[in-house]
């Protein structure tokens, strides 16, 4: 990656935390390789959603300001600013950074220690929470609204978030969240400021613990969500909720909430891809002279020319029949599978007519042998 992360999404180098989500949604929208047919699209994708991720964070984003985007990549590959998981659509946490150095450092912890991005001080944004969601294949094609209950963490109502009730100055830090500690590292003495470990970057201690979370600040809570399922999307892709995951610290904007979409296998069709499979069962004179048969789709019965001298197996299309394509114009195809039934009884006057055509083809008839059998075995 060398281009500039505000050049990534095309916002000014003073855009708030709104104009950066708005514009990564828009980038998301272009060029999700699930809705997007360009070549370059998951690359794209992945450079929106790590100009995200970086100018998202307080601290990533004063460090990627000061460092320049060309050194601060070189930080990133050299020592690790692992915040969580830039590339992935799915990847949950928004973490500050996170040092790959192990416990011989590295360039990374370095900058965490000097930026102050380790110890929980700043506002950061909750994690991001996953769930999944079962539809029907009809509540696909209509494309709908979904009710959904799910369990996840709230800010504790009882002391807003905090912890713990009758708050006190933090005599560590002396109100102020943070504590400076001169350091010497391979480039010279710094100056580290960083996070309180006392109070943990609030300023606060608190002189009793909150009954109701139990000093965790937050408290896991029902909530029903209405979910919009969009026309043609597949079993397994992956919606997001912005704002709807865990609550994020110190005041910060909350998660969001990753949907995994499941879809029931239907008792008529099946997808592959935008398009439907469908098998209709024809009798032995139908498929010989032809017939005009009924076949289901997902808006209703329509009639299908069958041709005379129809083989089992033989497929036909019927063009725009199929799913609409996600986020796209149109829709696929209903291919329908034609076979044959042959019948398991006959009476009389059927087995001297079938009897008849077979010697009038020129075949032998050994009833005891099954003569349906030997119909079959010359098709």
């Amino acid at each position: 990656m060398s281009e500039d992360f505000y050049d990534v999404l095309g916002v000014s180098r003073d855009a708030d935390e709104d104009e950066i989500n708005k514009a990564f949604r828009k980038k998301a929208a272009k060029y999700h390789p699930d809705v997007s047919d360009e070549p370059d699209a998951e690359e794209k994708f992945k450079e929106a959603k790590k100009a995200k991720e970086v100018l998202s964070d307080e601290q990533k984003r004063s460090a990627y300001d000061q460092m320049g985007h060309d050194r601060f990549e070189q930080a990133e590959k050299r020592g690790g600013f692992d915040g969580g998981g830039a590339g992935g659509f799915g990847g949950a946490g928004a973490g500050g950074f996170g040092g790959a150095g192990g416990a011989g450092g590295g360039l990374g912890d370095i900058f965490e220690q000097f930026f102050g991005g380790g110890s929980g001080g700043g506002r950061r944004q909750g994690a991001d929470l996953q769930t999944r969601l079962t539809v029907t294949l009809e509540e696909v094609y209509e494309g709908v609204e979904k009710q959904m209950t799910i369990n996840r963490p709230e800010e504790c109502p009882s002391c807003d978030g905090a912890g713990g009730t009758n708050p006190e100055t933090c005599p560590e830090c002396n109100g102020q969240g943070q504590v400076t500690q001169v350091q010497q590292t391979p480039f010279g003495r710094m100056q580290q400021t960083q996070a309180c470990p006392n109070c943990r970057g609030d300023g606060q201690v608190y002189e009793e613990t909150c009954g109701e979370c139990r000093g965790e600040g937050q408290v896991t809570r029902e909530a029903t969500l209405s979910v919009g399922i969009p026309e043609g999307i597949r079993d397994g892709q992956t919606l997001r909720m912005e704002r709807e995951g865990a609550p994020g610290e110190r005041g910060g904007p909350k998660g969001d909430l990753l949907i995994e979409i499941r879809v029931e296998d239907h008792p008529d069709f099946e997808r592959d891809g935008d398009d439907l499979k469908f098998r209709k069962a024809i009798s032995f004179p139908q498929a010989v002279f032809g017939d005009t048969v009924e076949v289901p789709t997902m808006e209703g019965t329509v009639e299908m020319d069958v041709p005379s001298g129809t083989q089992s197996g033989e497929r036909f299309r019927l063009e725009r029949k199929g799913m609409p394509r996600l986020r796209r114009r149109g829709r696929g195809d209903l291919y329908v599978s034609i076979q044959v039934v042959t019948p398991e009884e006959l009476n009389a006057e059927q087995r001297e007519a079938l009897e008849a055509f077979a010697e009038a083809g020129g075949e032998e008839i050994e009833v005891e042998q099954g003569f349906f059998e030997k119909i079959k075995s010359s098709l």
